[in-house]
């Protein structure tokens, strides 16, 4: 008998890829399907050809032919229906970002941690499938020599127009403290570089209202859309965010740079980029072999549940460190001081 997955959730991501991903590997079929009206469910099982729809996750939960879960909500539902999933004995697959705050973060890893017979992922970063391992090592190697800064660019006008719909990541409701891009490019640079110590933010709301395009009403919006951040890491290195969806004409693409001792590498969005060392001309970084993949999310879920491979992109803990940072930041912009960052031992 295949292997079900039942589908919390079938939004943007749940279509663009997890579907067609799961739909690829032998044995797995999309089982179950529950959204938000059961007019929408039943619109993506026609789409897609998934034979159940529940008007409940309760109800998609209690299906025996549900051996999985692919968590496709906005934030503020991942605590929610991941103990619940994980109660009734399902493996978890959860959208990013992890949840609303640290604090139901880390009651998600705890859940976790009490059925380790299940799986649980994060949905990952996937800015750095082609060429992350590869400056990972070159960070860790002494090719840079010892890292000393770290420079975050993320800089767009697609915020700027205040006549523009409201969207979910603009409600502190269903995104919490999670802010424009911010937690999946930490996410990023914590993969290449470990963790962040403390953070010292500064923020404005330049937008400071939308209109609801389903009530009429205009929301009041707390999320920033331009933000600043210096930050301590674990490594000693000092890291710059420049974060902003009100620069219209800003430079693209998104980048980081790293500058070392000895070297320095420069990365953009679309997973190229150039390294050397001081003195000498930037040459291409090409990826190490075998480390360079694509999307493959899906499969590396069910070869962790099949074959009990770990967890790496991306596991619960690392998903509590990224939310502990975005929790630093909301904090230290609101209060206006510095914030430390309690790690989290690795197990």
């Amino acid at each position: 008998m295949a292997f079900g997955i039942g589908l919390i959730g079938a939004g943007g991501n749940q279509k663009l890829r997890h579907i067609p991903g799961f739909r690829e590997i032998d044995d797995v079929e999309v089982v179950n399907v529950v959204n938000r009206s059961r007019e929408s469910s039943e619109r993506v099982a026609a789409e897609w050809d998934i034979p159940r729809v529940s008007d409940s996750v309760e109800e998609l939960l209690a299906d025996p032919d549900v051996d999985a879960v692919s968590i496709g909500t906005w934030p503020y539902m991942h605590l929610d229906y991941t103990r619940a999933a994980l109660e009734a004995g399902k493996h978890v697959l959860c959208e990013a970002r992890m949840a609303t705050n640290a604090t139901e973060a880390e009651a998600m890893l705890a859940v976790s941690q009490q059925h380790p017979d299940l799986v649980s992922q994060l949905v990952p970063a996937p800015f750095d499938f082609r060429l992350g391992k590869t400056i990972k090592r070159l960070c860790e190697d002494g090719s840079l020599g010892s890292i000393l800064e770290v420079h975050l660019t993320l800089l767009n006008g697609s915020g700027l127009d205040e006549s523009g719909p409201l969207h979910w990541r603009h409600r502190s409701d269903y995104s919490g403290h999670n802010m424009m891009q911010l937690g999946i490019f930490n996410e990023t640079i914590q993969r290449w570089l470990g963790d962040t110590a403390r953070v010292t933010a500064h923020a404005r709301t330049f937008v400071p209202s939308r209109v609801d395009e389903g009530t009429g009403e205009r929301y009041s919006i707390v999320i920033p859309d331009s933000l600043g951040i210096f930050a301590d890491m674990a490594n000693g290195a000092r890291c710059t965010y420049r974060v902003s969806a009100v620069t219209e004409g800003a430079p693209q693409p998104p980048s980081i740079d790293i500058y070392g001792s000895e070297g320095r590498l420069h990365w953009r969005f679309g997973d190229t980029g150039e390294w050397g060392r001081h003195g000498d001309d930037l040459q291409e970084i090409h990826p190490d072999p075998g480390t360079a993949h694509g999307w493959q999310v899906e499969a590396d879920f069910i070869n962790s549940v099949r074959n009990g491979a770990p967890v790496t992109l991306t596991n619960f803990a690392d998903g509590v460190r990224y939310m502990r940072f975005t929790d630093a930041v909301w904090e230290s912009w609101n209060t206006g001081q510095s914030r430390e960052i309690e790690p989290l031992q690795r197990a």
